[in-house]
This record gives C-alpha cells, structure tokens and sequence, in this order.
C-alpha cells in the first residue's frame, strides 16, 4: 500500500500548490485497503478538518485511480508510537492552534499569517522556502533565520507562519513568539521581582521554537543584549530552531555588541523586497477573496500600479475601496479608486532629503549648517534625529546616504530613527510633532 500511496500523493502534487502540498499532504499516513476501505491518518484534529473539507474528493479521487476500484474513504488522527502501525485515537484532540492561536508564551499569532495566506513572488520566493524548510525541519544544520524587510513587507506574516505550521505538524513543540522589545521589559520586571532563575530558564530550557520579532530595538540595550547572548547560545546547542526579524541588518545596528551580532549573523539571512506589480496585482486578488469583496479588474491593476510602497498600503487602499463604496452606495470603479489613493499615496517624487532639512529647520528655527554640524548642542540633536527619521520615511534613500548627507555614519543614522520611534510610543509632544510633519509631506505643503 505505500507504493500506491507515493503514486497517489505523486498525482495531488501536480493539482495543488507545493506549499500546500509540503503543509497538509506531505504528513498524511494511510492504511491498507480492507473491504473497499481505505484510512487516511492525520497528525492531528486540525489536520483531519483542514484536509478532509479541501482535499477529501482530490484524495479519494487519486487513490480510486490507482487502485482501479471504487471505495470508502476515512480520515483518521494518528498516535504514532516507536515506528509501529499507527494508533487510532478519534476523539483526541491536541493541543492546537484555535482562531487565534496563542504559542506557549508570548504574543497571539494572527490568525491568517500562514503559509496558505502569503503570495509568493520573485520578491520573497527565497524567504518563502526558507522558512518554510525551517518550519518542516528539512534542514536539519540550518536552525536559524534571519528575515530582513522595511515595514509591512511580509517579515512577521513568514515568521508567524512558521509557528503555525510548527504547532499543527508538531503540537508539542514549545513555541515563543515575542518581540525584542517585550524580551527586554520581560527581562527587566524578572530582575524587580527575583525572578531571574524562572525567566531564563523558561527561554533557555522549555522553548523549542523562538520567533523574536524587530531585534533592531535591541540597540543600546546592554543587559538585555548579553542575557539574550546566553539564552540563544543554550538554544543553538540543543538544536532549537530560532527565526528572527528585523528592519536593518545585524551588522548595521549600532550599540550591538560583537556576542550578539554574532548569534544574529550565525544564521541564514533573507531579504523581503517590495513587490513588483504582478505580485501586487496577486496580493489584491487574494485579499479580495479572503474578505469576500466584489471588485473589477480594473480597479486592482489600478491599486496595484498606484500602491507600490508595500503590503500594507495594498491592503489599505482595497479597504479604503471597499468601505468607500459601502458607505457610500457607489459602485466600484476606478475614479472611486483615484478617490482613496490620493490620500494614500506620498508623492515621493517630490520629496527629498533636502526638502525635509528645510521643513524641519524651518520648523524647529535652526539652520541647515547647524543641524549637519558637529555639534551636539541639545537643540539641535532633536531636529537633527527628526530629520533622519522623515529622510528614512519618505525618501527611497539608503541609510549610507541618509548618514552620509548629515555628516553622520549610518550607524548613528539609524540611532537617530530609533530614538524617534521609541518617542512614538512614549512621548506626546513627539507624536504631534511627527503627526504635523507627515501631514505636510503627504499633503505637498511643504
């Protein structure tokens, strides 16, 4: 029956996407035929519904090929216990992943951050593959990944993917979904309250799967950097798997120490580009079908050649669209579309580095020479941080160039922008200061 099996799995994978394929069929087990019946084992409940309601009638289809018979076919959950028949145990139910799936510790996963759910293009393809052999462990000496992407590009949708797939195929596993930031603070109330012992070792001993999200954030953070050090060196001797995300490279964060840009780098880096428009135009079709929305053709090719920063302002822009013509009772059609990109889309062409010094020293009342001086006169550091920031924002330029027309090294650069997102989060006065001076860049009064 095996033989027949890979013939029959040989058959689905050329009707169905390969992800999809790796994800829910790959793991299927089957029984012998007896009296026109034939059992199909899953690892799991999760995966007996999954497969059952999308793949049944491909299933039963293929096997009724080869067999050259007519017969019944049953979804089972396997017990798999030290390489013998599997173990029938219909009416458990493990431990999976619900609507909104929570790992062991950390943040909830988003509920349609899988596999299934990402677009693959030419712009992420290898980032893809990546972490989906990471996930599946087909690659047992590679345990590590890096996942390097500007916002909104698809880094956390992979990186959550992966913890998807880990507890539907590997319900057991410990995972940990967490960013830098909340390892940081996590670390830091461990320390206010003696907990010290139980925080490391709850990362260092009772974690199989680490997904740390926007390590960049750990910049400047010494304490944290070396107890994270430690907790990942544990983690890469026992063979855990450890997929990290972040907007700048490990050797572009500035006050990193050389330990832990080493355990960042040990790993397989991949770069998430911008996609190109026929990989929008799929984005879109995917999104319209997931949220069930009616829209013409040419309104997605009009999104999509509009829309080109990033996923997210896809996706902003096709419910802008949509709600638009909700509210409104209009049908969908492009010059509704022109109607909600145009207060979405930043006229880039226009700005430049040197458009933002000019608004930002007009604003804070310094001048150009001061802000691109040496000088760390207090009022000029803030004006100067803000400039970088909006530079790295708005403008397509790379952070070289960015450091480099401060008279700044890129390191410095990029300290300058995690100053102000950290602000963001904390300080109001900086919030209404980059909320004024993003209204008028995306407004053109500048």
């Amino acid at each position: 029956m095996e033989a027949v099996w890979n013939k029959v799995k040989s058959a689905i994978k050329k009707r169905i996407p390969s992800h999809s394929y790796k994800m829910w069929i790959e793991p299927l087990k089957v029984d012998r035929v007896e009296d026109n019946a034939c059992t199909v084992y899953c690892p799991n409940f999760f995966s007996r519904k999954r497969v059952q309601g999308l793949y049944g009638a491909i299933i039963l289809n293929a096997i009724q090929k080869e067999l050259g018979q007519e017969c019944e076919l049953t979804f089972k959950i396997s017990n798999k216990s030290n390489g013998r028949k599997p173990k029938i145990a219909e009416d458990l139910q493990l431990p999976l992943p619900n609507d909104n799936a929570r790992p062991f510790n950390g943040r909830f996963l988003r509920r349609n951050f899988t596999f299934d759910q990402f677009v693959v293009g030419s712009n992420n393809d290898f980032a893809y593959s990546a972490s989906l052999a990471l996930a599946s462990r087909r690659d047992t000496q590679q345990n590590a990944l890096f996942l390097l992407s500007k916002t909104g590009m698809g880094k956390s949708h992979l990186s959550q993917a992966i913890g998807h797939h880990v507890m539907t195929t590997h319900p057991t596993d410990r995972i940990y979904y967490i960013t830098a930031e909340d390892f940081s603070n996590e670390m830091v109330r461990a320390y206010r309250h003696n907990a010290i012992d139980k925080f490391k070792d709850k990362y260092r001993n009772q974690c199989d799967v680490l997904l740390l999200e926007d390590v960049h954030y750990l910049s400047g953070k010494e304490r944290t950097q070396i107890e994270l050090a430690l907790t990942l060196d544990t983690l890469f001797e026992s063979g855990k798997r450890i997929i990290f995300t972040g907007c700048y490279l490990p050797t572009e964060i500035p006050k990193l120490n050389d330990k832990l840009r080493s355990r960042l780098s040990c790993g397989l880096i991949s770069a998430i580009d911008p996609p190109n428009f026929r990989t929008r135009v799929r984005i879109l079709q995917k999104k319209v079908g997931v949220h069930d929305y009616r829209l013409p053709e040419s309104v997605i090719h009009y999104l999509a050649g509009e829309l080109t920063d990033d996923v997210r302002q896809l996706e902003s822009g096709l419910n802008g669209v949509a709600a638009k013509s909700s509210l409104m009772g209009v049908p969908v059609d492009v010059p509704l579309a022109e109607s909600v990109v145009k207060n979405i889309v930043r006229q880039r062409k226009r700005i430049t580095i040197g458009v933002i010094k000019k608004l930002v020293c007009k604003y804070y009342n310094v001048s150009i020479d001061d802000v691109v001086s040496k000088s760390r006169k207090q009022n000029l550091v803030r004006p100067r941080q803000m400039a970088i920031y909006l530079s790295r924002r708005f403008t397509d330029s790379p952070l070289q160039t960015i450091g480099k027309s401060f008279n700044r090294y890129h390191a410095t650069a990029l300290h300058s922008i995690n100053s102000i997102e950290r602000g963001l989060k904390q300080d109001s006065s900086i919030q209404k200061q980059v909320g004024f001076f993003c209204q008028k860049l995306e407004s053109g009064k500048f």
